[in-house]
């Protein structure tokens, strides 16, 4: 087992909570900061949603196509696709923050893209195509976001990418979550797993069937993942037998997004290479 702490000044993209969570009961994803009615109460909280400044308004103009995939729970799933030009068994999942999957997200997939070598990128759509622009919409629907539902878009995502499949997956405040449990979802298939900002898994017994290390990305000023928080993890990771390197910024919750007024420039510059540098090693890519 081997816990890599690392402190610096600054960065990389947005969204996560509270202050301090509130006791969780079980349930397959622990959404947000807490569980199930709790989540709704926090996203319509005007509190937790000043935390998140609405976005720039911004139009990708990049590569990329929607397509669409078979999820579980019999309901259609979608996704943004960047296709490696070779035919390729090596997959990043990319997961959006609370506003959805906005064209911020799908720029970053793109940077992904590009930096990586032969890697499908599939940004999932985890609210099934609506995007919000606002802080009170992204409330409605993060409020509105049912854990059955985000486990069974995860599982279709994973099930789209093929039996062979070699996967890794990224993602920032609500998506930095859901990236720790995609990496859960994945099994055998997990190559590597980044979360920035995102509530950590705590429960030791889950974290002990990861089959792959974990990089955290988190600033220091956060109000809503706390440093108690991210050392919890890293304590848990350690008992699980599981291996985290934690990077934590001298910055606030969102400093990679370069929506944000709080957006972090050199740290979000450095949090990327980090993550890159990682998921190159990860997928041999």
């Amino acid at each position: 087992m081997k816990i890599v702490f690392i402190t610096g000044l600054s960065f990389f993209m947005s969204m996560f909570s509270w202050l301090t969570p509130k006791p969780e009961e079980t349930s397959t994803i622990p959404v947000c900061h807490t569980a199930g009615n709790d989540m709704s109460a926090m996203a319509a909280d005007e509190a937790f949603q000043k935390l998140h400044a609405n976005p720039v308004a911004f139009t990708y103009k990049g590569a990329g196509e929607m397509v669409n995939f078979s999820a579980p729970d019999g309901k259609p799933a979608q996704g943004f696709l960047l296709k490696s030009k070779k035919k390729s068994d090596k997959w990043l999942l990319v997961y959006q923050e609370w506003w959805g999957l906005n064209d911020y997200v799908k720029q970053q997939a793109e940077a992904y893209y590009n930096d990586l070598k032969d890697v499908n990128v599939l940004a999932v759509d985890m609210y099934d195509g609506k995007v919000a622009t606002e802080r009170a919409e992204a409330g409605k629907l993060m409020q509105g976001a049912d854990k059955n539902r985000l486990t069974s878009i995860m599982k279709g995502a994973i099930g789209y990418a093929g039996p062979s499949a070699e996967i890794a997956s990224v993602g920032w405040c609500f998506g930095g979550m859901l990236s720790l449990q995609s990496a859960l979802l994945e099994g055998k298939k997990a190559k590597g797993c980044v979360m920035y900002y995102g509530r950590p898994e705590q429960d030791v017994d889950k974290l002990k069937t990861l089959n792959t290390d974990v990089l955290g990305i988190f600033g220091s000023r956060d109000k809503g993942i706390s440093t108690d928080m991210v050392k919890e993890f890293e304590g848990n990771m350690h008992k699980a037998g599981e291996t985290v390197t934690i990077k934590m910024y001298d910055a606030d919750h969102a400093f990679a997004n370069p929506s944000n007024p709080i957006y972090d420039k050199e740290a979000a510059a450095d949090a990327y290479k980090l993550s890159l540098n990682y998921l190159k090693d990860r997928l041999k890519a």
